[in-house]
């Protein structure tokens, strides 16, 4: 059965700055104070260790009934199966995709800046679009750079949640939830600091505070 994905925070895994040993640990923080989804993105781990490390925080997930997702790897969110599967622009099609991983997986896919891109892929079934930049981000290079109002113009057309990626701190994150991010994904913010919690709660708080201000 599919998982859902509610509003909040969507953290992403820190594998490029952070030995295995602390990842593991810190994520298990930011699970316990609560999050929406983690995603599994690691660029430089061979496809055995990869698949080691990916087991053992899905692990951690289920604990938490948080939704795991893989970035790019389908093979390994089909072999291990990961609740979905994040592709962006160089990663396989969105139908072939769902082709090989069925309908119970989540599917989320970056748009960057693209709102046409967002609705050919919310049409083609996918359950949630990525779009970002919106701040400067060490994370990735040659980033598409994006402004708040991207999301006010994807609530219009889309009626699957929007995610809005790169650079985001509980400081400029208020804007991108004003203007319609459902979910905020961060990396650095969350996993630079010796003690996520607080960080986190202060990510929620956001989404606390757009929810009571649309009522």
């Amino acid at each position: 059965m599919k998982k859902t994905l509610g509003k909040g925070l969507y953290a992403i895994t820190d594998c490029e700055n952070l030995a295995f040993d602390s990842l593991f640990d810190k994520t298990g923080q930011i699970l316990n104070v609560g999050i929406v989804a983690l995603q599994y993105r690691d660029k430089s781990t061979g496809s055995q260790l990869r698949r080691e490390r990916a087991r053992t925080l899905q692990a951690i997930c289920k604990r938490h009934r948080i939704p795991f997702l893989i970035n790019d790897d389908i093979q390994l969110a089909l072999d291990i199966q990961a609740d979905g599967v994040h592709i962006g622009k160089y990663d396989a099609g969105l139908q072939e995709t769902r082709q090989l991983l069925g309908q119970d997986f989540i599917i989320g896919v970056s748009c960057y800046n693209n709102i046409k891109q967002a609705e050919t892929a919310q049409a083609m079934g996918a359950d949630y679009i990525a779009f970002g930049a919106f701040y400067p981000t060490t994370t990735k290079q040659h980033t598409v750079s994006v402004m708040p109002t991207l999301l006010s113009q994807g609530k219009d057309v889309l009626n699957i949640p929007i995610v809005a990626i790169g650079g985001i701190t509980p400081e400029n994150g208020a804007a991108l939830v004003e203007a319609g991010a459902d979910m905020l994904a961060v990396i650095s913010s969350i996993y630079s600091p010796a003690e996520p919690a607080q960080v986190i709660l202060q990510f929620n708080k956001l989404f606390q505070v757009s929810s009571q201000v649309h009522q």
